[in-house]
C-alpha cells in the first residue's frame, strides 16, 4: 500500500512539474521577439504600413568592440525586444570582417545600399532613426549605461523630432 501511495505521489508531483514547465514555455513563447530585417526597402515599407519610425543599425559585428557592446547590452536584451515591439520597425545591416561571419552576397548588396544612402561616413555602431517618410529623425551610437539608459535616450530623440 505505501509503495501504492509512493508511486501515486510521484507521479502527480511529475505531472505537476511537467504541466508548470509547459505553462512557462508556453508564457515565454507567447511574447515573440521583434523581428529585425535586413532591407532598408522592406523596412520602409513597414514603416509607411505600420506608421511606425525604423530604427536601423549598422554594425561591424566581429570586429566593431563597441558595436558588440550594443547588441549584448542593449539589442539582445528582453526589455528592448518587449520596448520596440510596438514602437520601432528594426533594420539592421551588418559589415562582418571574418570570413566565417561572411553574409552572403545578396545581403551584402543590401547592406552596401543601405549605407549608400544612410551611412555614407561610415560610422560604426550608428543607430538611425527614420520617419515613415524616409526622412532623419536623429542619428545615434553607442552609450553606455544599458538597455533601460539607450531607451530613454532612443525615446528623447523621438520627443525632439
Amino acid at each position: 500500500m505505501r509503495v501504492l501511495l509512493f508511486a501515486t505521489a510521484l507521479l502527480a508531483a511529475e505531472l505537476g512539474l511537467a504541466s508548470a514547465g509547459f505553462a512557462q514555455t508556453t508564457s515565454a513563447a507567447a511574447v515573440p521577439a521583434a523581428p529585425w530585417v535586413s532591407s532598408l526597402e522592406v523596412a520602409m515599407q513597414q514603416a509607411k504600413a505600420t506608421n511606425r519610425p525604423v530604427l536601423a543599425v549598422f554594425s561591424g559585428s566581429d570586429w566593431c568592440k563597441p558595436c558588440i557592446m550594443l547588441k549584448q547590452e542593449v539589442f539582445d536584451t528582453p526589455a528592448f525586444e518587449q520596448f520596440a515591439r510596438d514602437r520601432f520597425v528594426l533594420a539592421h545591416f551588418d559589415f562582418p570582417r571574418s570570413k566565417k561571419n561572411k553574409l552572403s552576397a545578396e545581403q551584402q548588396k543590401q547592406n552596401e545600399l543601405a549605407a549608400s544612402k544612410l551611412n555614407q561616413e561610415g560610422s560604426f555602431p550608428l543607430v538611425i532613426l527614420l520617419s515613415p517618410e524616409g526622412k532623419v529623425l536623429a542619428k545615434t551610437g553607442y552609450r553606455p549605461g544599458g538597455e533601460a539608459a539607450y531607451e530613454a535616450h532612443l525615446t528623447a530623440l523621438l520627443a525632439r523630432k
